[in-house]
């Protein structure tokens, strides 16, 4: 049997190389991606403290075994 898993996607250290136009590498330092406005908006995509596209931030996926939880029904009969 298998088992299911949930992925959990996060978006890490911003990874834009703001000097490539002079051929040089240098990061803006943001750590995390923070969205600049709700799901399902443009600005989701957009990072509140740097500005850049979360294209740009380090994706990491979490993979998490799916967990079954009892509704509150069964617990309290």
């Amino acid at each position: 049997m298998r088992k299911r898993q949930v992925v959990v996607m996060k978006y890490g250290e911003c990874q834009k190389n703001h000097a490539a136009n002079i051929g040089g590498y240098a990061v803006d330092g943001c750590r995390e991606f923070m969205a600049s406005g709700d799901e399902g908006t443009g600005s989701a995509l957009t990072c509140a403290a740097c500005g850049c596209h979360r294209n740009f931030h380090k994706r990491e996926v979490d993979l998490r075994p799916k967990e079954r939880f009892l509704s509150n029904r069964w617990l309290h009969s």
